[in-house]
């Protein structure tokens, strides 16, 4: 019952043009920032800590766009239980396609790189432009709220990827390699591991922080090519995402290099637009201490 109300709603809510959908934004965003305050003083230390070269007009400038991007993305993941391919592929753009669809007709599969940054919703549109032989599928997190968590994959899912539950991910890999796909698998390694798991740590926005190398791990034990998604945003509900490889041979590098090289490029996308990360989230309470 609560998964079919909570549905019914968001489909309703989906459908308010995107015009007013930004409007009703304006007041959210005065809510969550100014009203209820969510959790301001977490976006307030990773900042501070984050840009130490920034003062404090600079760190309030990144704080209220970046709050003023959290109260869009929320509605603009609503928008996804109904958009019609054609306006999210207006609005959710693919770089470089030809060159990542190359690999994929050499017989090659990816393990694609991303970042709790822009709307990484939106990105799960990502299969549209494959091509038609490639198996899509991405990694997630399973959410405490089985209603929710069922709304998201179904809305995940619309655009031709599979959902694969982050404890599955080894078992997903070996059927597709087993069954000799080409398969594009993203993953969102910037998670923060659980505490007993933070065994290496790399330099990350002025953190030593704990890191997932499972991708890594992954990328080389099946040979797949590894790719980053560089995320823009161009102007309010339009995006730009680009494929860029990350090394010509992944396999060759040294233990943990593939996951350093991801952390700075994501660290390059975050710098250049910081109101775009995903800020709330505690990120650091693992940082092994603070660079200089």
């Amino acid at each position: 019952m609560t998964y079919h109300l909570l549905y019914f709603f968001l489909k309703l809510l989906s459908h308010i043009p995107f015009g007013v959908m930004y409007a009703i934004s304006d007041v959210l965003y005065v809510l969550i920032y100014h009203v209820f305050r969510y959790r301001r003083a977490v976006v307030r230390r990773n900042l501070t800590e984050s840009f130490p070269e920034k003062d404090a007009r600079g760190i309030l400038d990144i704080e209220k766009k970046f709050y003023r991007f959290f109260a869009d993305n929320l509605l603009e993941t609503c928008k996804m239980t109904t958009i019609s391919r054609e306006e999210m592929g207006r609005r959710m753009r693919f770089v470089n396609m030809d060159e990542f669809n190359a690999v994929q007709r050499e017989g090659k599969s990816v393990a694609l790189y991303m970042g709790h940054f822009g709307n990484w919703e939106w990105c799960s549109s990502m299969p549209l432009y494959f091509e038609k032989t490639t198996t899509s599928a991405e990694i997630y997190h399973r959410l405490r709220n089985k209603s929710v968590d069922r709304i998201m994959m179904r809305n995940r899912e619309r655009m031709g990827a599979t959902c694969v539950e982050m404890r599955k991910t080894a078992r997903y890999i070996n059927e597709q390699a087993r069954a000799g796909s080409i398969c594009v698998v993203g993953f969102i390694a910037d998670q923060s591991p659980r505490k007993r798991d933070s065994r290496h740590f790399l330099h990350f926005l002025n953190h030593e922080v704990p890191v997932l190398v499972g991708t890594e791990k992954i990328a080389k034990h099946y040979g797949f090519e590894a790719w980053f998604l560089r995320v823009r945003r161009v102007r309010r509900g339009y995006y730009e995402a680009e494929y860029v490889r990350m090394h010509d041979a992944p396999s060759s590098l040294p233990d943990f290099e593939l996951t350093a090289i991801y952390f700075r490029m994501l660290e390059d996308a975050i710098r250049r637009q910081p109101e775009l990360y995903l800020w709330t989230h505690r990120r650091f309470k693992h940082a092994r201490k603070q660079a200089g």
